[in-house]
């Protein structure tokens, strides 16, 4: 890409993150984003091609985009939730809480439920421009294994979790994304425990320098997206929150292909 088609990709990616586009909606034609961004329209589709193969686009019949993310199933009414009568701390250090909740579920009799609260986390899926994602081998002694994960850790105080997903990133493996997007919030195990998990895509990493965080760095290695399935048939893909990115974004692939064959 040149200097001006480059450009035109930054401010569509942008729009997309600050979410001006809403899930399911359909893009502005051809015509109007070139007159718009001041591009001619061979150059324009050589942008969308790009969004097309990170999956922040999807097309649907000739020429027509669309955010993914557009849902047909409604939203049931007329539930109840819990009700919650109280709650105690039973232990409460600066890595994790637990507590007792008085919980009433509806037709049920009122009981205690035990709740773990633990940080809010972001965690950040980056890819290049070869279809591979930026990820570490790492120990983990709690499993006992070795694994691969995502760079990711604790919002801090004071920090959004974009903030924190460009952080963790640099710290643990020395490569600084372009730019982050949100694309899930998730909880790991909703049942009983408390723990937001963001996830973010990261493109146009350059390296910056080396780790600095040497605990959590272990060996950095870019790893092709088409090895995924493989690392996650081995057991070899560890924690949720790298599952759930690396999920995302095959499938945001697959159904860009399988739009594509219609």
């Amino acid at each position: 890409m040149g200097p001006k088609t480059a450009k035109v990709y930054e401010t569509i990616r942008a729009r997309l993150a600050a979410g001006e586009y809403a899930p399911g909606d359909k893009m502005p034609s051809e015509r109007t984003l070139s007159e718009e961004l001041g591009i001619g329209r061979t150059a324009l589709r050589q942008v969308l091609a790009r969004l097309l193969a990170e999956g922040a686009l999807e097309v649907r019949g000739r020429s027509s985009y669309r955010v993914p993310g557009g849902v047909s199933v409604a939203t049931p009414e007329g539930l109840e939730p819990w009700r919650i009568h109280g709650e105690r701390d039973l232990y409460d250090n600066h890595w994790v809480k637990l507590q007792l909740w008085d919980v009433e579920p509806p037709g049920v009799e009122r009981f205690e439920h035990h709740v773990v609260k633990l940080h809010h986390v972001a965690i950040t899926a980056v890819l290049d421009d070869q279809d591979r994602v930026l990820m570490m081998w790492r120990y983990r002694f709690v499993p006992q294994q070795w694994g691969w994960e995502l760079p990711g850790g604790i919002v801090d105080a004071g920090e959004t979790p974009s903030e924190t997903a460009l952080r963790e990133v640099v710290e643990e493996t020395g490569w600084r994304p372009r730019s982050v997007e949100h694309v899930v919030t998730f909880q790991p195990m909703v049942g009983m425990v408390d723990s937001p998990h963001e996830i973010f895509v990261g493109h146009g990493a350059e390296q910056v320098g080396q780790p600095t965080d040497l605990e959590e760095a272990g060996h950095i290695e870019w790893v092709p997206l088409a090895d995924i399935p493989g690392l996650m048939a081995r057991g070899d893909l560890m924690g949720s929150g790298t599952l759930v990115a690396l999920l995302h974004i095959l499938a945001s692939r697959g159904k860009r292909g399988a739009t594509a064959e219609r």
